[in-house]
């Protein structure tokens, strides 16, 4: 079978390679997949360059912890599965219900857990769901890290998202796009801030409720604020980090939430005091479990939601695949169709 690796203490793509290796074998509690899609996040390039939590990889390690595809056989004792079902591997690989704990990694696509980027995986049961019907490959592979973190932010929280509510979304990657479209089924109304006027108007053109352009608009978490009217902001997606919470905390609304994701810019991390006023919460996400995995499938099927994918690219140009997600030109998820 064909698989990509990304060699042991990897710091660019120079240490991402395809090869040849034998296919694996399901053990007794197992499923082997025939991955069909595999789709790429921030992660995965921070992972690559060396720069993800640990450091440089301490292993030759196979890439992507978001996959979908086919069941081709199954283990002795597997109850839940059998071949033809279609399914996706969860993006941690001990968390499949309840509250977050310490022990819910490996997350898979890092040391010391092979990810998704092989024409067969094999995964243990419990670390398997079924892909929502109404999805292609292509679509449900974009869902297990990008869209349980945005279902888990708008959905599994305090307060979930409700009709009626105003929706801070920052940017239009990957989580930005899902959680958009999970808050726009929810009958939210949504505002979102780019440096692209282009990809304003895309987002005005999907549903989008009000654009900022936070390069002409930098005290752009006032102007959210005053956008939402005095409903105010109930969530915000800060997919930022210590670099745009400061307004994110200037632009969320009493009672409000910032969920808070990213990790894509950097500054000095501005002082809470701005939230006890509002009754405003900060909470830390990091994905989410496979029941809020299957919650989130059940509700694509449900408001026929459609992920957005920016572009599919064949598995031998999946180096290619790195350089476009990681470029401006992003809007949506990249693919790599197996």
């Amino acid at each position: 079978m064909r698989r990509f690796l990304l060699k042991r203490g990897a710091n660019s793509l120079d240490h991402l390679v395809q090869e040849e290796a034998d296919t694996p074998r399901p053990g007794p509690d197992d499923v082997l997949i025939g991955v069909r899609a595999c789709s790429l996040n921030y992660r995965d390039q921070m992972i690559a360059m060396g720069r993800y939590v640990g450091g440089l990889t301490t292993m030759d390690i196979v890439p992507l912890s978001d996959g979908a595809g086919e069941i081709v056989a199954v283990g002795d004792r597997v109850k839940r599965f059998r071949p033809g079902d279609r399914v996706a591997g969860t993006f941690f690989q001990n968390w499949y219900d309840g509250l977050p704990h310490r022990d819910a990694g490996p997350a898979l696509g890092a040391p010391p857990a092979h990810g998704m980027l092989a024409d067969y995986v094999v995964l243990p049961e419990r670390n398997v769901v079924p892909i929502a019907r109404s999805l292609s490959f292509e679509e449900a592979a974009t869902l297990p890290c990008a869209g349980v973190t945005a279902w888990h932010a708008l959905m599994e929280g305090p307060r979930p998202v409700r009709a009626g509510g105003r929706v801070l979304i920052l940017g239009t990657g990957g989580v930005s796009l899902l959680a958009f479209q999970v808050a726009r089924a929810a009958g939210a109304e949504v505002i979102v801030t780019s440096s692209s006027d282009a990809k304003l108007e895309r987002m005005k053109a999907l549903g989008a409720r009000h654009g900022i352009n936070y390069r002409s608009q930098p005290e752009w978490g006032q102007e959210a604020a005053r956008l939402a009217g005095p409903a105010g902001i109930s969530h915000v997606i800060e997919t930022g980090g210590t670099g745009t919470l400061g307004q994110s905390m200037h632009a969320v609304g009493f009672n409000g939430e910032i969920s808070l994701i990213g990790v894509m810019t950097e500054g000095v991390t501005p002082p809470p005091y701005g939230l006890m006023g509002k009754a405003a919460s900060l909470r830390g996400i990091f994905v989410g479990s496979g029941a809020m995995a299957e919650r989130l499938n059940a509700a694509i099927d449900a408001n026929a939601i459609k992920p957005i994918i920016d572009r599919v690219f064949p598995f031998e140009e999946t180096v290619e695949a790195y350089r476009y997600q990681a470029s401006s030109a992003l809007f949506g998820k990249v693919v790599i169709r197996l």
